[in-house]
């Protein structure tokens, strides 16, 4: 099942922040490197080093990432553990393309051309790289 995402992108936030809030993105990055079910307590004792947040908050928010299917949550033992419901990998690839998809309805004539001038400023050997997947994508498609 795909997470329920909302529309809006911080262009000025990093990494997973972009796309959800920062101690939603924190939250969810820590349960990522867990990499097994964790209580909130766990998860709130991976992050209070570097953010210093109350540990309901921690659950707060741990109950909007399974609202948003990112998360999911059972009990184990009695006590509730949050778990990822898709990987980091899954994620940003479903990220990107909502993204990709939304970009492409605000300027289609113009995304292709500012993607490889960006592309070619910030990663110019990922030119060869993009080069090959349009040669892949127009092979697939005949």
């Amino acid at each position: 099942m795909l997470p329920k995402m909302g529309d809006g992108v911080r262009l000025s936030a990093d990494g997973v922040a972009k796309v959800l809030g920062d101690l939603e993105a924190r939250l969810l990055t820590a349960v990522w490197q867990l990499d097994e079910p964790a209580t909130a307590r766990t998860v709130h004792e991976s992050i209070i080093d570097d953010h210093d947040v109350a540990l309901l908050t921690v659950v707060t928010v741990l109950n909007k990432l399974v609202e948003k299917r990112i998360l999911t949550r059972r009990k184990i033992r009695g006590l509730l553990h949050y778990a990822a419901a898709i990987s980091p990998a899954d994620f940003h690839e479903y990220v990107s393309r909502r993204m990709v998809e939304g970009v492409i309805d605000f300027a289609p004539e113009r995304l292709a051309a500012c993607f490889v001038d960006v592309l070619a400023e910030r990663d110019p050997a990922q030119l060869d790289h993009l080069a090959k997947l349009v040669d892949e994508a127009r092979r697939r498609r005949g």
